[in-house]
């Protein structure tokens, strides 16, 4: 990727980072799930992450078709300054971490896989700030090497970790679980505590951690919640729950994002000085 006084003379503008001369509202990449809608392929984000890219974080959200390798990733981070990797209600697909394919581990969005994945990776390579929800999360494990586990509310010890049965979504999205967080972590730092409650809308979980990842938080019944990528120079987390939600009323969630969005900030500060010392 070429940034700022390493991009050559004859590099667009929108490679050199002059495409965000303004750090206060720096783009950022977000995944799309594929879906089929009155007979049309949507590849899109649900609002409450967008929504919470703008008021909670403050950049400006730029959603990603799935399209997997025919897009060229290395351009797309030479242009943003940050990557939302969303939940979903699809998961990721069991070939790609040793699973097995059946009804239990569905629905899948293999589009997203080829897509998230390899932009997961590519960020946290780049250091590029990062901060992936619930699949995301899940995502993120998956791209760096480790495995997944489903219909973990089946497993002998396990809580039930799926959303509540209820037709409104502030129910389902209520925060109900309390999480351990890991003393002296990244993300202890961001809460400013070692206990946090949260919602809890998932059937799968991390099963063996990728080696690159360390755990942040747990729940009751061991649960990985948050993870953090080892040795990382920025903002790469990953959360279990879904922040994005209350953003605008729980505090530990606005903590989240403004966190990821002030790491977002500081990255395209860093860009336009380089560009500015290149001039």
């Amino acid at each position: 990727m070429m940034q700022g006084d390493e991009a050559g003379s004859d590099t667009p503008a929108i490679a050199q980072g002059t495409s965000n001369p303004q750090p206060g509202q720096p783009f950022v990449a977000v995944s799309a799930d594929v879906r089929e809608l009155y007979n049309y392929s949507w590849h899109a984000a649900p609002e409450q992450y967008l929504e919470a890219a703008i008021s909670g974080a403050g950049v400006f959200p730029l959603v990603v078709p799935s399209f997997g390798d025919r897009l060229d990733l290395d351009q797309l981070l030479s242009a943003v300054d940050g990557v939302l990797i969303t939940g979903s209600g699809s998961n990721v697909h069991p070939s790609l971490y040793g699973g097995d394919e059946c009804e239990a581990n569905g629905p899948f969005d293999s589009s997203r896989d080829s897509t998230a994945l390899p932009l997961i990776r590519k960020a946290i390579e780049q250091q590029v700030p990062l901060l992936a929800i619930c699949r995301g999360l899940q995502e993120m494990n998956v791209a760096l090497g480790g495995t997944l586990v489903t219909e973990i509310q089946e497993l002998p010890g396990m809580l039930d970790h799926r959303a509540p049965s209820s037709d409104r979504r502030d129910e389902r999205f209520a925060i109900r679980q309390t999480l351990t967080v890991k003393s002296g972590s990244y993300l202890s730092t961001v809460l400013g505590a070692d206990k946090v409650n949260v919602n809890s809308v998932h059937r799968q979980a991390v099963g063996r951690l990728a080696p690159q990842l360390q755990v942040e938080a747990v729940a009751e019944d061991g649960t990985v919640e948050a993870v953090s990528v080892r040795n990382s120079r920025c903002f790469a987390i990953g959360v279990q729950w879904h922040p994005e939600y209350w953003v605008g009323s729980d505090e530990p969630s606005a903590r989240i994002f403004r966190a990821f969005g002030d790491a977002v900030r500081a990255r395209a500060a860093r860009r336009v000085r380089l560009v500015r010392a290149a001039e």
